[in-house]
Formats: structure tokens, C-alpha cells, sequence
């Protein structure tokens, strides 16, 4: 029984990170090729949807209880409003700078503010209230960057693997980062927007900085719904229980992205 135990949890290691990869290349590969056919937003919001978050946390699960889970998901949803500032700030240098400028200022501010958040206590409600502080304002903002026709371009066979080495690479890292931080920064790396980072990192030097930065102005609304199921992981796990709570930190960001798609394509966005 030890062993076989023991087997699992040596299986369980291995499988955490491995899909998590494998997920993260196959979502940005995929809405690469969205962004160039059917323009910023169906792109944004594919790319936005949680398939490194959502993953981080069942995982977790499986390992920790539901108060530390809790925890972890009230720390994750404070954090995840630093993204927005994070998503902001690329979209607005990439007007006129470069990607490595541009990405790389945004990604600078992202941890200097993820550390300030994350080395201060938050409640669930206070963190909640942060994410709606943060993204409605940074929605107003970046409105007029949205709407940039994404020009056509005709894809070289090695594009596909390159865009999905260059994923694999940039999730790889982080996965060794957080291992080799421990717990405290898994919970912190979880949500560092790992899908939309390497988005960035493909389509600015293919589309144009304008082009890129109107696919991450739409991805604000993606990644609000993702704090919308951090809030409700956090405030239900330890009364509805760990399946039910993880159900919801799923099913909230699909639905929320879903109906942000066809409220645009009614007003005809």
C-alpha cells in the first residue's frame, strides 16, 4: 500500500507540470491562429481562458486541504489584479516601443507590484474588491486600443513549432521557478499570466506592436473572469467543499468569456 502510494505521488509530480505545458502551448498556439483569421477578440479571449490557473489549483488540491486552497486562491485573486495594470501598461508601450522594451517594462512592473500586493494581508472580499477596482478602469483605458485590424500574413511551415518551443521554454521556467521557491511562490507564479505573456512574445514580432496590443486590450475581460472564479474558489471551498468550489473557479471563467463574446457580436464588434 506504501508503495503503491508512493508510486502516485511520484506519478502526481510529473503530470502537474507536464500538463500544465501541454495545455498552455496547445491554448496559445491555437489562439495565435485565431488572432490572424478571426481578429483580436475571439483570440483574447481563447488565450484568456484558465488553463494554467485552473490546473495550478487542482493540483494543489490534491496535495493541500481546502483551507490552505483557500488561502492560496484569496492570495491568487489579489494578485491577479496586478495583471491588469501588467496588461496595461504593455499595450499602451507597444504603440511605439519595441518587444523587448515593451514586454519587458510590463513584465518588471508586474512583480514589483505582485510583491508589494503579495506581502500584504487581504481578505477574499478585499481582494475582490481590488480586481473591480482595478479591471473596469483599466477596460475604460485601454477602449480605444481594441479596435486594429490585424493584417493578413502568410504562415512559414516552421511557424507552428517555433511558436510552441517558445511556449513549452517560457512554461517550463516558471514551473522551475515555483518548484524551486516552494510553495508560497507556486501560489504567487499560479497566476502570473503565463498564456498571455507568451501571446506577447509570438504576435508582436509577427502583427505589429498596435496589432498585439489590440489582442491584449480584449484579453482584460479574459482575465477578469479569471478573478471572477478566484473569487469563487475562495469563498466557497471550506463551506461547498473542494470539488464544487474548483467546478465553479472552471465553469465561471468559460461562461464569463462566453457571454462577453456574444454581447460583441450582438452590438457587432
Amino acid at each position: 500500500m506504501i508503495r503503491v502510494l508512493a508510486i502516485d505521488q511520484e506519478l502526481l509530480s510529473w503530470l502537474a507540470p507536464i500538463l500544465k505545458l501541454v495545455l498552455t502551448a496547445c491554448i496559445v498556439v491555437t489562439a495565435s491562429v485565431i488572432v490572424e483569421r478571426s481578429g483580436p477578440l475571439i483570440g483574447a479571449l481563447v488565450v484568456t481562458l484558465p488553463v494554467t490557473v485552473w490546473p495550478a489549483y487542482l493540483f494543489l488540491s490534491l496535495e493541500h486541504n481546502a483551507s490552505y486552497l483557500a488561502d492560496s486562491a484569496g492570495v491568487g485573486l489579489a494578485v491577479n489584479a496586478v495583471s491588469g495594470a501588467f496588461l496595461l501598461l504593455y499595450l499602451v508601450l507597444a504603440q511605439k516601443r519595441n518587444l523587448a522594451l515593451s514586454l519587458g517594462v510590463a513584465v518588471g512592473a508586474w512583480i514589483v507590484l505582485a510583491g508589494l500586493v503579495y506581502s500584504s494581508t487581504w481578505t477574499v472580499l478585499g481582494a475582490g474588491m481590488l480586481n473591480l477596482l482595478v479591471y473596469p478602469l483599466c477596460l475604460a483605458l485601454c477602449n480605444r486600443y481594441r479596435a486594429v485590424r490585424v493584417p493578413l500574413l502568410v504562415r512559414q511551415w516552421y511557424e507552428l513549432p517555433v511558436r510552441t518551443a517558445t511556449v513549452c521554454i517560457m512554461m517550463a521556467g516558471v514551473l522551475v521557478l515555483s518548484r524551486w521557491g516552494g510553495p508560497r511562490a507556486a501560489g504567487l507564479l499560479a497566476v502570473f499570466p503565463i498564456s498571455t505573456t507568451c501571446t506577447i512574445l509570438i504576435l508582436h514580432p509577427r502583427i505589429g506592436g498596435r496589432a498585439s496590443a489590440a489582442v491584449i486590450a480584449n484579453g482584460l475581460w479574459g482575465l477578469f473572469g479569471i478573478g471572477l472564479g478566484l473569487f469563487a474558489l475562495a469563498s466557497t471551498v471550506l463551506t461547498w467543499g473542494l470539488p464544487l468550489a474548483l467546478g465553479l473557479a472552471l465553469a465561471i471563467p468559460v461562461a464569463w468569456n462566453l457571454s462577453v463574446w456574444r454581447i460583441h457580436r450582438r452590438l457587432g464588434r
